[in-house]
């Protein structure tokens, strides 16, 4: 069920007045029924996988409790191969394949090994992360096993975010299950107003733009280096907008009915470096790998060469964790190079902060570490957006000849474009700097707020891209 269709509105309002009509004590089976159904809506025969995983979880969590010493480590492995392995059979087990065959055909040899005919459960990675963050936190000591089978199974299902995110942590979520949740007004029309931004950011402004950069990525070979440049823009704030509009629609939703999800994004194209873009950009994916990876293999407290290994690492890993193919692979490996290079360099980089132009305009001197910092992360996503590594090969070649004429396609939908780009960036400056002491939806006048509300839902209808598009992460 996607957030941007009817379905989902009829869904939503039926799921919430329910909610807030039944007593407490019920309520969370009616979240777990109602997440069940939102998740059977893509394909029904998955919940299987995920009712697998959970019961694999469920009972882990209560032998790692009750266990001492090794074998408890033991508990924990067997419980990460189960996740890990129904990850590596529907996500990467063809990619395996196909990569061992090309390494055999090399030799002059066949791989016998049969290619599996399945589809990639939705969301597979985000609720296989959150289950496993929780038996990562009960064997840490961190967090209780869960006794209710039914509470946990709503911890890994809870619909707002079970497809893509945020990837919550058990101390966060588990416990709002129980706690009893009134109707408040303020939090409710709060939760009301996330949601319709999200839904504008995603039909407005994301499958607007995905219109003009599917046309151009899905012909590159007729394409120049300019108009590419030009798509790989457009599609940077596509991306942006449409996981954003998900994860604002999500915790808006779950905060209607009283439970706080952690933020997702911070305004990440207003950061000053790519390693701060990085901590503001899908901050439950970025805080999860540096939890239970990035700090476990040593972080940055040891020999700096072992350091530049664990970034690498962890950011390899997150390309893996984007999808089987190596386009994921080396958009990590970009990353990975955008953010060790300032360290490498560090005196260099350390010598502009200090220089006379820098004290002396210090807002002239901001501005252009944030273009630098977007330039190079925008730049870096022509490789995540290539179908294929010979396309971003090609499609590299042409940046380094930028002639001919810029594709327009439709005029309309390229001027659009554009108009909403240059909206949204003064809505984030407005929330990041506060440049103007005067705000819309939070505004003290209530006929201001509610004339926001109706001006940003006839911009849905007027400008709205009313296809079903699903959402990018759902493939993750």
């Amino acid at each position: 069920m996607l957030f941007n269709s009817f379905h989902f509105i009829f869904f939503f309002i039926v799921v919430t007045t329910l909610y807030f009509a039944l007593p407490h004590k019920f309520r969370w089976f009616l979240l777990l029924v109602s997440s069940c159904y939102f998740y059977m809506a893509f394909i029904p025969v998955y919940i299987l996988i995920l009712g697998f995983t959970i019961v694999v979880d469920y009972f882990a969590g209560i032998w790692l409790e009750n266990t001492e010493g090794g074998r408890k480590k033991y508990f924990l492995i067997a419980s990460l191969i189960a996740n890990i392995g129904v990850l590596a059979v529907f996500k990467y087990y063809n990619f395996l394949n196909d990569n061992l065959s090309a390494i055999l055909n090399s030799f002059g040899y066949h791989n016998t090994i049969p290619y599996l005919s399945i589809l990639l459960p939705i969301g597979l990675s985000f609720h296989t992360f959150q289950a496993m963050s929780y038996t990562i936190e009960v064997y840490r000591g961190h967090q209780k096993a869960e006794r209710n089978f039914g509470i946990y199974a709503l911890y890994v299902m809870f619909y707002p975010q079970l497809v893509a995110g945020p990837i919550e942590r058990p101390q966060n979520l588990l416990h709002q299950f129980y706690d009893k949740h009134t109707f408040e007004y303020e939090r409710v029309v709060d939760g009301l107003k996330q949601m319709l931004w999200g839904l504008f950011k995603k039909i407005v402004i994301a499958d607007r733009l995905s219109i003009y950069v599917t046309a151009v990525y899905n012909n590159q070979e007729n394409h120049t280096g300019a108009t590419l440049l030009v798509a790989t823009f457009f599609f940077t704030f596509q991306v942006y907008c449409d996981f954003s509009g998900y994860s604002d629609v999500a915790i808006g939703a779950a905060k209607v009915m009283g439970i706080k999800l952690i933020d997702n994004f911070r305004r990440p194209f207003l950061a000053q470096s790519v390693s701060e873009l990085w901590q503001r950009w899908h901050i439950s994916l970025t805080s999860w790998f540096k939890d239970y990876l990035y700090i476990p293999l040593g972080g940055n407290r040891v020999k700096r060469w072992r350091w530049y290994l664990n970034i690498s690492i962890v950011f390899l890993l997150s390309g893996l964790w984007h999808g089987a193919a190596w386009t994921y692979v080396l958009f990590g490996a970009i990353q990975c190079i955008l953010l060790i290079t300032p360290l490498v360099f560090k005196k260099v980089w350390n010598f502009f902060p200090n220089t006379t132009l820098a004290k002396t305009y210090p807002t002239f001197y901001q501005v252009i570490n944030i273009l630098l910092a977007f330039s190079l992360f925008s730049f870096s996503l022509f490789v995540f957006r290539a179908l294929s590594i010979n396309d971003a090969y090609e499609i590299f070649l042409k940046f380094l000849h930028l002639k001919g004429p810029i594709y327009i396609g439709e005029l309309s939908t390229f001027l659009y474009g554009i108009f909403f780009i240059v909206f949204l960036i003064i809505i984030e400056i407005q929330e990041e700097y506060t440049i103007f002491n005067f705000s819309f939806f939070r505004n003290q006048y209530s006929l201001v707020r509610h004339f926001s509300y109706a001006f940003v839902v006839i911009l849905i209808l007027l400008f709205g891209v009313f296809d079903g598009g699903q959402f990018i992460y759902f493939q993750f």
